[in-house]
């Protein structure tokens, strides 16, 4: 994102007096620029001159000689007498270690309370047997070089001002001297103001917020010499050769081309631009190179060096061929797509033979500036946005010219642009302007809009009178004119996100101020509120909320590996995933058909950066692949016919929605009353009953006990395969069954998955499909039951089944025969041992039985008793537990 300085930014717009940069930032939020960061100053607290007094140089033990120096640092001297080491003279002492400077000299002392960078605190110490009490500071100790043999001298570092008598006095701050102090604003652009991506841009939207006077540098009447050349008959050739345009349209409109010979090209970029670069975020390599990038950051239009006597006219931009390969200047090879817009050059006659580079995007090495450069060829360009977004995206060369080209660049800036750059090189590195110009320029202005007069008010709710349009649209940059209760506004070379109506209101809004526009709560349509479905999403949020788990939100792209670390199956119909077509990210391109694929994904990082307790649960959508099929080719032009329509429907895959959890760690916490509990397979088991509970949907846990039989209709196998139960312990986890459909799977994670994830072998997991519980949900209202206030009976029965029986099954039974009666029933034992003979075990349930008509007699309570030890007796031939 860019960085702004604010005396960069007053170089574009008359900044207001007292303006600091959290003022700036409160003022250009106003206007839609948020702020990312505060970048605080390189030096903090006191860096001052100081004259060099006295110096004694003493060779210590250790065979190094070292300097103690009384050094005139002004109204921070000791008085004669006092100070941590009295002396006659007002000064300081301070150790140096440093030999390049002599008495006399005016050096740079940082003082105790300074803050270097690195985060390097200036305090006084006693050292070498003498008290040193601050600091006499290295190019590379303050940060504005790598010189750290040897201190900065003054009359040496700023020769100019020294001869013009201009330096510090000892005791006056260097910090605004050296560029050090300066705070930058590091901002956040949306990819509509892509103009922001320059100074100007900055500026522009700071005198919207204030009312500050601007002036548009990107104008060639505000250049030095209020104009731009006109183009010559010798300037530097160039051709459009774009035969296959991206989207039908050419990819490059607009190209200038300036000459400048005789230059230095080991020239020094001067202090001032150096500084800025940095503030930038970019490193000073060359004269010319930080000449396009400074006016770049400055202007917004990108711009790039040729070692002229390196390229041979014309220059064509064409579309890369098959085969063709181009090394660009981070030494990189790369095979270029037949999409790639290029420049390249013509040796030998041969036009358009050797590629130069890859189009608003990056430059080739074959005619980068050098050291033995001495006449520079200048390109400022305006290329398609589309063709250089795909290009950079191709290569993954996300440069700082194509951030700009990709949102859009004022094709009215190129000749003022070069013409920065040639000044630059003139002035500083020694150039001659050569007077040759050409320019290929085939943009167009936008088109106009037209806006009724009264849109502004319709879609924001607030009237702005006429005038206040015009003006505002004006202040935007549009030429305006106001036909037939019809605003008619043509958008400026720099806006072109400006395309419509609505487009024009956001800028009419935004610069009158977001904070004049009311705000009311919409009235809702009466007998309209949540929908079920919508009311049902959120009632289950809160409940597992209250549970202890904490929602987050995953993104839905995954890679094929992530099938390999969940044991699925080679047939598994989870593996037909959908291919997205233009991915974020190239090594995600699949849509996820499971939540747990990236929810195990969001534990693993959590783990992985110390949050050992990880509890937490996403509701979200799939996307199944299977079945779907798209044909046919659909424009924007007209509605699709009956047959379009169909052919569209099966290309949309089956996108349900599901609720999925992932526990690890302490369900209850080790504490003074406890040894605390890790989360298990019941406990994900018992976060599904709390989603149906919630919904008032009946649910049933089936299994097979130790090895439970769970099958599923997304899932491929023998129900008591691993692959059929992937990604969980076959043995510890149960399916979750609605309406006699199994809708999910509850319970602990197969312990290669959990390797795989990074997550202790215990961490458990659930994942249900939210669809099936909502539309088993009751269509009508519930009904409260009277609380009866008649006492209850509590039965409890130790029945003796089968081993591999599940407890769940036989629970069932249980309530059936205890009909309307039934209050409650839990299982409170489960017992096996050789008492009770070989594949056998004993479950223990407490059955709790209430009338609201009276109370239970004893024959009432030994009937359901016997129905219920009948019932299991035939289904499981259980037997009582003696």
């Amino acid at each position: 994102m860019p960085f702004v300085a604010l005396d960069w930014l007053k170089d574009h717009v008359e900044v207001v007096p007292g303006t600091d940069i959290k003022q700036l930032s409160y003022d250009l939020v106003k206007v839609g620029l948020e702020e990312e960061a505060i970048h605080p100053a390189a030096v903090i607290g006191p860096l001052v001159a100081g004259r060099v007094l006295t110096l004694d140089a003493k060779e210590q033990s250790n065979g190094k000689v070292i300097n103690y120096c009384r050094v005139d640092v002004g109204e921070f001297n000791d008085r004669p007498g006092e100070g941590k080491e009295p002396s006659e003279l007002p000064s300081r002492g301070i150790i140096c270690g440093a030999h390049n400077f002599k008495v006399g000299d005016l050096v740079v002392v940082s003082l105790p309370g300074a803050v270097l960078p690195g985060d390097f605190q200036i305090s006084a110490r006693k050292t070498y047997g003498h008290v040193s009490d601050g600091m006499i500071c290295s190019q590379r100790e303050l940060g504005i070089g790598d010189d750290h043999n040897g201190i900065i001298v003054l009359e040496q570092l700023l020769p100019e001002k020294a001869a013009a008598g201009e330096l510090p006095v000892p005791g006056e701050s260097v910090i605004e001297l050296l560029g050090l102090g300066e705070e930058t604003l590091e901002i956040n652009i949306t990819p509509d103001r892509g103009y922001c991506f320059a100074m100007r841009g900055v500026g522009r939207e700071y005198a919207h917020s204030t009312g500050a006077k601007f002036t548009d540098l990107g104008l060639a009447e505000n250049l030095p010499s209020g104009a731009v050349p006109t183009v010559t008959g010798d300037g530097f050739a160039v051709k459009v050769a774009d035969e296959t345009p991206v989207n039908g349209r050419v990819g490059c409109d607009r190209f200038v081309t300036r000459i400048v010979t005789g230059v230095d090209a080991q020239a020094a970029t001067p202090d001032w631009m150096v500084r800025r670069l940095e503030q930038a975020g970019m490193r000073s390599i060359s004269l010319a190179v930080d000449a396009t990038n400074y006016v770049m950051l400055d202007l917004g239009q990108p711009l790039h060096a040729y070692d002229l006597d390196k390229v041979c006219e014309p220059i064509v931009v064409r579309r890369a061929k098959g085969g063709e390969k181009l090394t660009t200047l981070d030494e990189v090879e790369r095979t270029l797509d037949p999409e790639d817009l290029l420049i390249t050059d013509s040796p030998e006659g041969a036009e358009g033979s050797r590629v130069l580079g890859l189009a608003g995007v990056m430059g080739g090495a074959s005619t980068e500036v050098t050291a033995d450069t001495v006449n520079v060829l200048v390109e400022a360009a305006h290329f398609q946005p589309t063709s250089i977004a795909r290009t950079a995206r191709r290569h993954k060369l996300p440069t700082e010219a194509s951030k700009r080209f990709e949102r859009g660049v004022d094709f009215e800036l190129a000749p003022v642009a070069a013409q920065r750059v040639v000044d630059i090189l003139v002035e500083y590195g020694g150039g001659n302007d050569s007077g040759r110009v050409s320019d290929l320029n085939n943009t167009e202005p936008f088109p106009e809009i037209v806006m009724p007069l009264h849109e502004p008010a319709r879609l924001t709710g607030v009237e702005y009178d006429q005038e206040t349009i015009t003006r505002l649209l004006k202040d935007v940059g549009c030429e305006v004119r106001v036909e037939d209760g019809k605003v008619i506004a043509r958008p400026p070379s720099w806006r072109p996100d400006l395309t419509g109506s609505a487009h024009l209101v956001e800028e009419i809004a935004r610069l009158a101020g977001y904070d004049t526009i009311p705000s009311r709560r919409p009235r809702p349509i009466a007998g309209r509120g949540y929908t079920p479905k919508q009311q049902a999403r959120r009632d289950v949020g809160r409940a597992l909320a209250q549970g202890g788990l904490v929602q987050v939100l995953s993104y839905p792209f995954i890679s094929e590996d992530v099938f390999d670390a969940e044991l699925l199956g080679e047939k598994d119909v989870r593996r037909q995933a959908v291919r997205v077509a233009n991915p974020l990210a190239d090594d995600q391109p699949l849509l996820r058909t499971s939540l747990l694929d990236t929810l195990l994904g969001v534990a693993q990082r959590n783990i992985a950066r110390g949050n050992e307790q990880c509890a937490i649960f996403e509701t979200g959508l799939v996307t199944r692949g299977m079945g779907t099929e798209l044909t046919g080719s659909f424009g924007v032009a007209g509605k699709p016919d009956p047959d379009q329509q169909h052919a569209l429907e099966k290309g949309v895959p089956y996108q349900p929605e599901h609720i999925a959890g992932v526990l690890v760690g302490q369900a209850e916490l080790a504490g003074a009353l406890g040894a605390g509990r890790s989360y298990d397979w019941a406990d994900a088991v018992e976060f599904v009953r709390t989603v149906a509970q919630t919904l008032a949907v009946p649910m049933r846990v089936r299994g097979k006990d130790g090895r439970q039989r769970v099958a599923n209709d997304n899932m491929m196998g023998e129900p008591d395969s691993p692959e059929a139960v992937a990604p969980f312990h076959p043995g510890r986890c149960a399916r979750i069954v609605v309406r006699g459909a199994c809708v999910g799977l509850a319970g602990q994670l197969h312990p290669a998955v959990c390797r795989n994830f990074g997550l202790p072998e215990s961490a458990c997991a659930f994942e249900i499909d939210f669809e099936k519980f909502t539309a088993a949900m009751p269509k009508k209202d519930l009904q409260v039951k009277s609380v009866s206030s008649f006492p209850p009976a509590k039965e409890d029965i130790a029945l003796v089944v089968d081993a591999d029986i599940p407890a769940a099954d036989v629970q069932q039974v249980i309530e059936k025969q205890a009909g309307d009666l039934l209050e409650e029933v839990r299982i409170f034992d489960v017992f096996s041992g050789e008492q009770l003979g070989a594949g056998k075990k004993s479950l223990a349930f407490s059955v709790k039985i209430r009338s609201r008509e009276g109370t239970l007699s004893a024959g009432e309570i030994q009937a359901v008793r016997t129905r219920i030890i009948k019932a299991t007796a035939k289904k499981f031939k259980a037997t009582l537990r003696a």
